[in-house]
């Protein structure tokens, strides 16, 4: 069955797609509100399960107790600074070298790994400045 077009979910993956920096569903919630002022927080909330679960966005679940939300689904990884929370995107040309890595050190591993999920976690350079100051 064809998923009904909704407006609404168009607006919230519209907005993600002109973030960099990982929003959570309030912050969507917030500035969507802008365009629909009558949306609720729990349609967002169910627009972006939705959307995340649908493969159209990514939910990243970096360790604080939020969701995250990222609308590129190309393959990287994500970086969390642990002093003030931001979530940066992480390019590698080794991200398809893991999987077979894992796999050939793996040898009574007889089932097929399909993707894998990695957090780098650390200070962010704008923090890193702030403490050396």
């Amino acid at each position: 069955m064809a998923l009904k077009y909704s407006r609404q979910r168009q607006v919230i993956k519209d907005f993600l797609m002109t973030r960099k920096d990982h929003p959570t569903a309030d912050v969507v919630y917030m500035n969507v509100r802008h365009e629909y002022p009558n949306i609720s927080l729990g349609t967002v909330y169910r627009n972006l399960s939705l959307l995340a679960d649908l493969g159209e966005i990514k939910r990243l679940r970096v360790g604080d107790g939020v969701d995250h939300f990222d609308a590129d689904t190309s393959d990287h990884y994500h970086f969390v600074c642990t002093e003030c929370g931001s979530v940066i995107d992480l390019m590698s040309d080794g991200l398809e070298r893991i999987t077979e890595t894992v796999e050939a050190a793996n040898t009574g591993f007889d089932g097929e790994i399909i993707g894998h999920v990695t957090y780098f976690y650390g200070v962010c350079g704008d923090c890193r400045k702030k403490t050396l100051s």
